[in-house]
């Protein structure tokens, strides 16, 4: 009970930065970008800078949907970014590039990470139903199987939200230094918003790792105790 207590907390959490992110994005969408810059623009001088040649930045719909795609080599920025002139737009397009710049290093976590997507996508699709399986009956029957089944399943999410943590950090991390010395966030109130927006984005990240591991050790220790 102490362990489902702690995920729901956890949860509530995540939703409330999630909103936070939301409403930080909102607030840094209303300030300008000194350096007149778009999304797009940011995206591609910063792929320039790195010498990647061969990433493109195209439009994705909808709002936070932006993703770096290491397959087809794109950079999807969502409406408000790509084609935005503000310090939102700029922080959100740098972090993407982080990514690709990521990828074109061969960075150790991102490589680690996109290894294990496929597995991840599988035990995703596989969570919904033995959650509710092993909610709805572990109480009475305690059934080892479906126990270990769910605990494999939560592991395995809960070790690519762990692995997933030090990938944005570090796209962040590149996104800012590289905000900061190309001169496109002209001031510091633009630099520290960037840092606001980013900060509260990689936050997403850990309260979703967080719950994870409550519920990976929940089932971990249900299921031993069944033994």
């Amino acid at each position: 009970m102490v362990y489902m207590v702690l995920g729901l907390v956890l949860s509530g959490i995540g939703m409330f930065v999630g909103n936070r992110l939301k409403s930080k994005f909102q607030k840094y969408s209303q300030v300008p970008l000194g350096s007149g810059l778009s999304g797009k623009e940011v995206a591609e001088q910063m792929l320039a800078h790195y010498g990647i040649n061969d990433v493109k930045v195209v439009p994705a719909k909808g709002s936070l949907t932006d993703h770096y795609n290491p397959k087809t080599k794109t950079i999807a920025l969502s409406e408000p970014v790509y084609n935005a002139k503000t310090v939102a737009a700029a922080a959100v397009a740098a972090h993407e590039c982080g990514h690709a710049v990521q990828h074109d290093t061969s960075y150790a976590w991102l490589q680690m990470r996109s290894t294990i997507v496929p597995v991840v996508s599988l035990a995703s699709k596989a969570q919904q139903f033995l959650l509710m399986f092993a909610l709805g009956f572990m109480g009475l029957s305690n059934n080892p199987y479906l126990l270990f089944a769910t605990v494999v399943v939560f592991g395995i999410t809960a070790l690519f939200s762990f692995i997933t943590l030090p990938v944005e950090f570090d796209a962040s991390k590149r996104a800012l230094v590289w905000l900061d010395e190309s001169g496109v966030t002209k001031s510091d109130p633009e630099y520290y918003g960037a840092k606001d927006a980013l900060n509260w984005a990689a936050m997403t990240y850990v309260a979703a790792a967080l719950s994870a591991l409550v519920y990976f050790l929940f089932f971990l220790l249900k299921f031993a105790s069944s033994r």
